[in-house]
């Protein structure tokens, strides 16, 4: 039977697509887990004599390759020798060339962090005294471009394949077995694992260009995709297709003979056999999340690890079987109707996994923020808080479901007299057929083709979907439940949006103990530098164009500064323009521009934590503002930082 995809399944669907560009667009380069936290020769620093070596600490361990720590001269010729070196604990080494000339030399660094993401830099030095340098173009950010962008774009479907594959598998094994035999439930589940499948190749090819250069032309580079596999997040993704593959056995059993097994002590015994046999396939794809990424490192990771497993479980089951609940209520078939107790029984699965998830989620936040400073002053908090209030908003939806769940009752009659309509229905239909055919094999054979045959074809296509949806749709408790379910799955897929951007954000108590760490190991910097405030007027030529930006640096030193930016009418009121942009540009060492994004905070203000200013000099502070979609204009000033 011609099925088509219902306005809001494909609202759904759109509405994912949306969210998700708008979100792996917004987030730019992967966020460094790992923080440069010291360095000898520090950031800025004129040194008398030439060092022997560099070295860099970070806030926790990474991992090198022999070009990861590069030293370049003044005229952007590499002086180190040799490989990079642990020399203790977080502690990275670099030996330099003896007898260097004075000037400036800039330290590049490009490694990855214990959980697994992308961390580079550059800062510069001087010996003797500062010099003109023709470096330019290094430590650029690791994780950005397209290729950030393609991975991003791939870790969202690994999570929302687990999700559909575990959660699907859960809902028809723990609240409706008969959902082993709906097409569309088989379908549903069959593509989760497609889509987990399909997301970890696309990983393990893009790994090796996401860490190292960023180039499109290297993700079918042999010798990289080697590395990769020798290194932690290589290991867990090898590991997760081998999972894979027990996981399409398990499905293979689920919609095959457990589907065809008669109820009895039997397909009981094969319920439980499923039931321990996914749960450990289930656990064992979640831990290959677990042991590569923000729980494997930090604070208790033995600890850590197991309640991750935990709360990816947890939200599988509840998120999993959510949607899979959805496509039950607009795809099953009305001979094969979910029923009120299965409803019910995902009720209760899904109360379970929400204590778990805050029991689990309590846990994280206080591993990864360590303050509750850190929920409002933090990138990582900003997001944690965002993310609790979908949770929210995804609860007090459920609660709505559940109302609807206790007023949807099993009217026996109603879906018996249902069935035997149905059943009266098929029953008259090889009739209508037999009569059909007769008199499309009469005109067939008097006008020499089939096309009245095709005509007919599709007009009982269209009627018998008709009629389904009718039946579907006959209850109205059943109607009001799609339609709170359906919410929940829109508020689902943003919620998983946020959370693959929360992955891949800078955990809170690394940011703050690095900031911290710097601040400590620079003081001189520090106490010769302040708030820096530049007022510029703009004039963007449309309707309502003109007005004033104010950017204010703070502490305007070598390192990371906090940004903000304020845009006011000519009256002095804030002014609500769609973008502003910010880049800095060092003209006298050939550096830049290093944009800025700014996040939006409240009318008329945006605002940047870390933005690292490499050197210190003359810097050109450029602001592009748009007030309407063709109207900006960018405009500048100079001024000393650091």
């Amino acid at each position: 039977m011609t099925r088509t995809i219902t306005p809001r399944l494909r609202t759904l669907v759109l509405l994912l697509l949306a969210v998700t560009g708008a979100l792996l667009a917004g987030a730019g380069p992967a966020s460094a887990h790992a923080a440069l936290t010291g360095s000898d020769p520090a950031q800025g620093v004129v040194v008398d004599k030439a060092p022997t070596q560099v070295s860099l600490t970070f806030s926790e361990k990474v991992a090198m390759s022999d070009d990861s720590l590069q030293v370049l001269d003044p005229r952007g010729k590499k002086v180190e020798v040799g490989a990079p070196a642990n020399l203790s604990g977080t502690t990275y080494a670099v030996k330099l060339k003896s007898g260097l000339a004075k000037g400036t030399y800039t330290v590049a660094y490009q490694v990855v962090s214990a959980d697994s993401h992308p961390v580079s830099g550059a800062y510069t030095f001087s010996i003797g005294a500062p010099s003109q340098t023709v470096v330019s173009g290094v430590g650029t950010a690791a994780g950005g471009g397209v290729i950030g962008w393609l991975y991003g774009f791939g870790r969202y479907f690994s999570y929302a394949g687990f999700i559909v594959l575990a959660g699907g598998a859960a809902f028809v094994l723990a609240c409706w077995q008969r959902g082993a035999g709906v097409r569309a439930v088989q379908r549903f589940v069959v593509g989760g694992w497609l889509a987990l499948t399909a997301a970890t190749l696309w990983l393990l090819l893009l790994r090796g260009s996401y860490t190292t250069s960023g180039k499109l032309g290297d993700v079918f580079d042999l010798d990289l995709l080697g590395q990769v596999l020798q290194t932690k997040t290589g290991a867990s993704l090898v590991s997760r297709l081998l999972l894979l593959a027990a996981a399409a056995l398990f499905i293979a059993v689920l919609f095959g003979a457990y589907n065809r097994r008669e109820e009895g002590e039997e397909k009981r015994d094969l319920t439980f056999g499923l039931a321990i046999g996914g749960v450990v396939v289930a656990a064992g794809l979640a831990a290959s999340w677990a042991m590569a990424e923000h729980a494997s490192t930090g604070l208790q990771p033995g600890i850590a690890m197991p309640v991750d497993v935990l709360h990816l479980l947890a939200v599988a089951a509840w998120l999993g079987g959510l949607t899979t609940l959805l496509v039950a209520l607009f795809r099953a078939p009305a001979e094969t109707p979910i029923e009120a107790a299965a409803v019910r029984r995902f009720s209760r699965l899904a109360l379970g996994s929400v204590t778990t998830l805050v029991a689990t989620g309590t846990y994280q936040s206080w591993r990864q923020l360590g303050s509750w400073s850190a929920f409002t002053e933090t990138r990582y908090g900003q997001l944690l808080l965002v993310k609790i209030g979908l949770v929210t908003l995804l609860v007090g939806v459920a609660w709505i479901s559940r109302r609807w769940t206790g007023r949807l009752l099993d009217t026996t009659d109603t879906v018996s007299g249902t069935t035997k309509a149905k059943q009266s229905e098929k029953a008259r239909q090889p009739e209508k057929e037999h009569a059909s055919a007769s008199k499309s094999a009469g005109k067939g054979a008097a006008s020499g083709d089939g096309k009245r045959t095709a005509q007919l074809a599709r007009q009982r296509a269209a009627a018998d979907a008709a009629r389904e949806k009718r039946l579907r749709d006959a209850d109205p408790n059943r109607f009001g439940l799609r339609r709170s379910v359906f919410a929940e799955a829109g508020v689902a897929v943003v919620l998983l949006a946020v959370t693959t951007w929360l992955t891949q954000t800078e955990p809170g108590r690394t940011e703050q103990d690095a900031k911290a760490a710097t601040s400590s190991s620079s003081p001189s910097s520090s106490s010769s530098s302040g708030t820096l405030t530049l007022d510029m007027p703009f004039d963007t030529g449309g309707t309502d164009g003109k007005g004033l930006v104010r950017v204010d640096l703070d502490p305007a030193r070598v390192g990371g500064n906090e940004m903000h930016v304020y845009v006011q009418r000519p009256n002095g009121r804030a002014f609500d323009v769609p973008e502003v942009k910010v880049a800095f540009t060092l003209t006298a060492k050939k550096i830049g521009p290093l944009p800025v994004t700014p996040d939006h905070l409240t009318t008329g203000h945006w605002s940047a934590n870390g933005v690292q200013i490499p050197m210190a000099g003359d810097w050109k502070i450029a602001v592009t503002v748009r007030t309407s979609d063709i109207d900006q204009v960018t405009v500048s000033k100079n001024a000393q930082i650091g």
